[in-house]
């Protein structure tokens, strides 16, 4: 019999102990309480780390020996390049100006990147827990990064010449975005902004079409047709419910649904609704019952007898490959009947095996959870801007301390475009589904081992039959594409993987026309033998442009060939036009 999870375990047990489950709910109110002074991270995950590092190093002294003659070395080169006046290494971005390359800054780079090589060297003790590894050297970088040189003020260079030149004026505008910042995080409208550009229906997800259906948790959005023709089989897209659907939806010139309905596809995409106090119980069940199950019901009551190629993006991805499971395995779901045939899956940047999550993984443990679920037990879900400061963490040299530079220190406020102002469209997690979500996926890989229950029963993806489609970006730190290629061991389908330039959401939005952007891609038949993902990278042929018109063309080779007449919904299914009422909720709300 399978281990029951932690907060099962517990809820059972207080069930049977009153004295017990008080003792429990004052110490998850003190773990919330003390949560913001550690900025959500657990300190006994950091302490365990730093003790594993510590231990293992204390046990180790011609290591220990090696790495403080390292440091004496660093010292003494940095030193004597202070006094030969040597320019630093090229390639830190932050340290692209002249300046830096001068006297007495140049030293102080030489410095930095010396610190940066032994920390790495430092963290690579044999014996440790790797999980602590990664701990140790990631905060080991984040430290680094918070106390570079760039980051010293009036000490930087650029700073103060920048300071010169406008006699200060920088350093006022820097004071009043961080007063504007300060007022964001508290829950008050900044005090100088200008009316917020990027609306969605006025700036952004301006793409024609209206809802036509809706329940409790999303509302099912139904494109308007653009060609007199369309293929027979629409396709449903599955965004993730982290943040608003219309990353893709967002300009016109670069609308991935607008995109798809000009090549002639009757498009269906989910807007989730953003979760409140009243939703603490959702649980995944939940989410695979109402926001792809229902969904697809409703299409196949609009368009009967059609199969729908299914796509799926980020934790969307996720969520589908486990319908998508579902739906194939020996034994029916409920309401089987009521639901079309699939044609085929595409996963966008979506992870089905977490064994090696990337850089998420550092700040996802047991004790890490469970201080998560403490916080949320509060208000009954996490936050946004609490989730939003998770993933700014990872990144923290580009997204915190490059940012402040040049919006405090240079006066330089970052120029809002469209994929900016969604990032900064914030949604929650209800707590049971992210509680639920972190330890099924990210401490158990249950999806990856087939022991994923949907309906009561585990699913594998191995019953998946359907050709799938799955792309992964180069520099994604959110499902590193060497994750998402690991579909390749998990299902037995014909799988076309796509690699393509750019980052979790900017590889995705990659309209035809961008610039600088190409694509990998190779094709694994049915039961085709493994390739390892680096062995792949060099076999596959490299294409300029967008993978977008690769994706189109594979839809049509794996669809019927058969043409409909352009489908417009019915008045009596429409609810109002689209974006529709759940994309407007705000966090605050």
């Amino acid at each position: 019999m399978p281990n029951p999870d932690p907060a099962t375990a517990a809820a059972t047990t207080a069930a049977l102990d009153p004295a017990r489950a008080a003792a429990q709910q004052f110490d998850s109110r003190l773990h919330a309480a003390v949560a913001p002074w550690f900025s959500g991270l657990s300190p006994i995950s950091l302490a365990l780390a730093f003790q594993d590092w510590a231990l293992h190093l204390a046990a180790q002294p011609a290591t220990a020996a090696l790495l403080a003659l390292r440091a004496q070395q660093a010292a003494i080169e940095t030193w004597g390049e202070a006094l030969g006046g040597t320019e630093p290494a090229n390639g830190d971005a932050r340290f692209a100006a002249s300046a830096w390359k001068q006297w007495p800054w140049a030293p102080a780079v030489h410095a930095h990147h010396a610190a940066e090589r032994w920390w790495q060297d430092a963290t690579e003790l044999r014996g440790m827990d790797p999980h602590h590894r990664e701990v140790t050297r990631f905060f080991a970088r984040q430290w680094l990064d918070m106390l570079a040189p760039s980051n010293l003020g009036l000490a930087n260079p650029e700073v103060l010449q920048r300071t010169l030149e406008r006699g200060g004026a920088n350093l006022v505008d820097g004071a009043t975005q961080a007063l504007d910042d300060w007022r964001r995080q508290h829950g008050l409208e900044p005090l100088h902004a200008h009316e917020a550009a990027f609306r969605p229906g006025v700036d952004v997800a301006l793409t024609p079409g209206r809802v036509v259906w809706r329940n409790h948790l999303v509302e099912l959005i139904q494109y308007l047709p653009l060609t007199a023709s369309v293929q027979a089989e629409p396709v449903f897209i599955v965004p993730s419910w982290i943040m608003k659907y219309y990353i893709l939806d967002l300009s016109p010139h670069n609308s991935f649904v607008k995109w798809l309905v000009e090549q002639g596809h009757t498009v269906f995409i989910l807007s989730w609704r953003n979760p409140d106090e009243s939703d603490a119980l959702l649980a995944m069940q939940d989410y695979l019952a109402l926001g792809v199950f229902d969904p697809l019901a409703q299409i196949a009551r609009l368009l009967p007898g059609q199969r729908v190629h299914a796509c799926g993006y980020c934790l969307g991805g996720t969520l589908l490959a486990l319908a998508a499971a579902a739906l194939a395995r020996p034994g029916r779901i409920e309401r089987a009947e009521l639901l079309p045939e699939l044609a085929s899956v595409s996963l966008l940047a979506a992870e089905t095996d977490f064994a090696e999550p990337g850089e998420m993984g550092v700040l996802i443990d047991e004790s890490q959870v469970t201080l998560l679920e403490d916080m949320m037990a509060e208000r009954g879900f996490l936050t946004g801007p609490q989730m939003a400061g998770s993933f700014a963490y990872l990144h923290s040299r580009d997204q915190v301390w490059s940012r402040r530079l040049r919006e405090f220190w240079l006066g330089e406020p970052d120029s809002p475009n469209d994929l900016m102002a969604w990032n900064a469209d914030l949604t929650r997690m209800p707590a049971a589904m992210h509680s639920e979500y972190l330890r099924r996926c990210y401490l158990r890989n249950e999806i990856a081992e087939g022991r994923f229950p949907v309906e009561g029963r585990p699913v594998a993806l191995s019953d998946i039959h359907v050709p799938m489609f799955v792309v992964g970006t180069e520099k994604d730190h959110v499902s590193p594409w060497k994750s998402v290629y690991k579909i390749n061991r998990l299902a037995d389908t014909e799988i076309t993987f796509v690699l393509t330039t750019g980052g979790h959401n900017a590889g995705i939005v990659s309209e035809p026309g961008h610039a600088r952007r190409s694509y990998r891609i190779a094709t694994r038949a049915a039961d085709g033998p493994w390739l390892d993902p680096d062995a792949w990278a060099a076999a596959a042929p490299r294409l300029q442009g967008s993978w977008w018109t690769a994706w189109h063309q594979w839809l049509l080779e794996h669809a019927s060939g058969e043409l409909a007449k352009a489908r417009t919904p019915a008045k009596a299914d429409v609810l109002g036009d689209a974006p529709g009422s759940y994309v407007h909720q705000s966090y605050r709300d």
